[in-house]
């Protein structure tokens, strides 16, 4: 049974594993859990996607993309398991907010100095079926920048889709998501949490006010590559993961997990253990007044009367 529960969730979402596990709070929209969003100790299926398939909340709610109003776990744009920088460490999942792509562009060299003429090197970007570009301008799709040396985008609802921030306004830091004045270090896709107030994945350079993730040697994230990418999260299924969480020795274990969670998942433990004791007895009622049973019986009557051996 295990063996076809995991070969229908691998046909299903084209991924291997198909289900990870939430460990963390950043994507919480209450802080006592909600089926519908990403809470820790759910588990959520991972779909094999395609980069160029991924909505962002830049297109999601930008009334002329024809990916208006598509919403995964509780917003616009769809959400992403990518590994930091491609490194092997535990997965981020979070949402998709903005991608970047090259508007001007040229091949780069096999010198040592790869872009003799300017622009940001991207390693992974291809031109003409040679990986290596030298990026001047860029694209936002879903928003107004195109072309643009750098990128200034305010998600205030008129120049992009709203984002609050939820947050104080202080030190300059707004209470919507602006991204100011960035020049990405390669194509890709900005990401963030739900809970994490703006503070985006990529940092500080991207965002005002964002401490960024940091990778194992320390370096705050460029934008998701492709590369990076393990797949585009799914439907969820609340609660279960919180046995692995339990049990696990590394990670944060059961403390980012909502206690209405842990009440769930036990009394979820508590009727699957109880069901079958109620469930036989209604069985056995139900079968013992089938027309079925009845006959039978009467039959084993009939034999008996007779004097007859069942068995004969």
């Amino acid at each position: 049974m295990i063996v076809v529960l995991i070969a229908a969730l691998y046909a299903h979402t084209g991924s291997m594993p198909p289900l990870v596990v939430v460990e963390s709070s950043s994507m919480v929209h209450d802080a006592d859990g909600e089926v519908g969003s990403i809470d820790a100790g759910d588990l959520v299926l991972v779909h094999k996607s395609s980069f160029e398939n991924i909505v962002t909340f830049a297109e999601a709610t930008d009334p002329s993309n024809p990916y208006y109003g598509h919403e995964a776990h509780g917003m616009e744009g769809d959400v992403v398991i990518y590994k930091k920088n491609g490194e092997i460490s535990t997965p981020i999942i979070h949402r998709a907010i903005l991608r970047v792509v090259p508007h001007e562009a040229y091949a780069a060299t096999s010198t040592a100095d790869p872009c003799p003429t300017g622009g940001t090197y991207d390693a992974e970007w291809s031109i003409e079926g040679s990986d290596g570009a030298c990026v001047l301008t860029w694209d936002v799709p879903g928003t107004n920048v195109v072309n643009q040396s750098s990128i200034n985008i305010s998600f205030d609802g008129i120049d992009a889709g709203f984002y609050d921030c939820e947050r104080y306004v202080h030190a300059g830091v707004e209470a919507h998501l602006v991204v100011h004045d960035w020049v990405p270090k390669h194509s890709g896709l900005i990401t963030l949490g739900d809970a994490n107030k703006c503070s985006v994945d990529q940092g500080a350079d991207a965002v005002n006010g964002s401490s960024g993730l940091r990778t194992l040697d320390g370096s705050v994230l460029g934008p998701v590559r492709e590369s990076w990418l393990v797949g585009r999260a799914g439907g969820e299924i609340p609660w279960l993961g919180a046995v692995k969480l339990m049990v696990s020795g590394t990670g944060p274990g059961l403390e980012y997990v909502p206690g209405s969670s842990l009440m769930y998942l036990f009394a979820c433990i508590g009727g699957i253990l109880v069901f079958p004791m109620v469930a036989d007895p209604l069985i056995r009622r139900i079968f013992s007044s089938s027309p079925d049973h009845i006959q039978a019986q009467q039959e084993k009557a009939f034999l008996i009367a007779l004097g007859v051996d069942e068995e004969e």
